[in-house]
């Protein structure tokens, strides 16, 4: 492994931080990650030097004309694509996806269908839900398998048919960890001239983007989920952003992706998820960015891979406890984001009790509605631990330790 984790720790400097006379230990990087001295130094370079609205004719407005266009490649490098203009910068992840949703919806007519899944993040299943409700549009769930919180492919097979629109699928889950096989569902989805819209959020972190892999029509994902500031980003193929109806004031540029953008953007945040992209891309080797992020995410999988194993090994089963999902070290298919539950203990309990240990950790549904409803774990949720490429053998050691002395 080509990572070095204590280097890798000294350029964040939340990490520094104690809870009494010991250390923090951050699993809560699912809900937001912490992020390094070089996106804090990009957001505030910009607005120390540059700060200026975009189309001026002078110097720090021509400045913001370039940092946008070199953010959208930043972004289309790490998602996969070698166009700039097909990527859309907003608030974040959740407020894009009911954008598209209420343009999607005015293509719909009634009678049509939409598939969604329960092992979804509710930012892409329920303005999918309220845009169908507004076209009388049919909505299809698909479910997942209890015993591994795996998607039920069958099922997704059979949701899947000519007058389904739109079918909406997450990477990986964020309540559980498990990846999906977005190649395939895209692959149904195309079949019957659907398009795919995939929630990238959680996965960001943890595996590199690839929309042309996946054959998406639509990806979106959150910059503060990998390291840079809170700011959404969606791509889009460009003929699909180009042709849909965009909600626009009357100035606004007709042209992608200009069109999509509901007013100004957020350039100091732009600035700083083009760092956090080539903070990213500086862990790894390669001739482009795009192969640096390539090396740096199989190194990130290994070190993240290899602490999930040993924190699963040393709760599951044990003390009470039981990691919800897939638990055997020889599959690869989930990330290092883990949903455990205890005999007696809520998770609100076992949260409160880490949190006095400084371990922060999260307990509820993490709005993975569907989620908890069909595992039958409303209204407590799960206690929720996420590994992290910063995160080390010690602090799983640690977490490990406060876990069997509270069972």
């Amino acid at each position: 492994m080509s990572l070095d984790i204590q280097s890798i720790r000294s350029q964040f400097p939340a990490l520094q931080r104690t809870v009494g006379d010991r250390p923090a230990v951050f699993l809560d990087g699912p809900a937001g990650s912490q992020v390094p001295e070089c996106v804090i130094d990009a957001i505030s370079g910009y607005l120390r030097g540059s700060n200026a609205n975009n189309g001026g004719e002078f110097l720090t407005s021509r400045e913001t004309g370039q940092l946008m266009h070199d953010a959208s490649m930043a972004m289309a490098d790490l998602v996969g694509s070698d166009d700039p203009d097909s990527i859309v910068f907003g608030p974040n992840m959740t407020t894009l996806t009911f954008q598209f949703s209420r343009a999607l919806a005015q293509t719909w007519e009634a009678g049509d269908e939409i598939v969604v899944t329960r092992l979804d993040h509710d930012a892409n299943v329920w303005p999918w839900v309220m845009a169908a409700r507004d076209a009388g549009v049919t909505v299809r769930y698909v479910p997942f398998h209890t015993g591994d919180c795996t998607l039920d492919m069958e099922a997704m097979a059979q949701a899947v048919g000519p007058r389904t629109r739109l079918v909406a699928v997450g990477a990986a889950s964020n309540a559980v960890g498990t990846m999906n096989p977005v190649g395939e569902v895209a692959r149904l989805a195309h079949a019957q001239g659907a398009l795919v819209y995939v929630d990238a959020v959680h996965s960001a972190p943890h595996r590199l983007m690839d929309a042309a892999g996946w054959d998406a029509d639509f990806v979106a994902f959150s910059a503060y989920k990998f390291y840079g500031p809170h700011v959404g980003i969606v791509h889009g193929r460009r003929e699909l952003l180009a042709s849909l109806p965009a909600y626009q004031v009357r100035p606004a540029q007709d042209s992608v992706p200009g069109r999509w953008s509901t007013g100004t953007r957020n350039h100091e945040g732009m600035a700083g998820a083009m760092a956090a992209v080539d903070y990213l891309a500086a862990l790894g080797k390669g001739a482009t960015r795009r192969d640096r992020l390539q090396t740096a995410y199989a190194d990130i999988a290994e070190h993240e891979g290899a602490l999930c194993r040993s924190l699963i090994a040393g709760v599951h089963g044990v003390g009470g406890y039981r990691v919800l999902g897939i638990t055997d070290p020889a599959r690869s298919d989930r990330v290092a984001t883990l949903s455990i539950v205890h005999e007696r203990h809520k998770p609100q309990a076992l949260h409160e009790r880490l949190g006095e240990s400084g371990i922060f950790s999260w307990a509820g549904h993490f709005y993975a509605v569907e989620v908890t409803a069909h595992l039958g774990r409303d209204p407590d949720g799960m206690l929720r631990l996420g590994l992290m490429h910063y995160n080390t053998q010690e602090e799983v050691d640690r977490v490990v330790h406060e876990l069997l002395a509270i069972g």
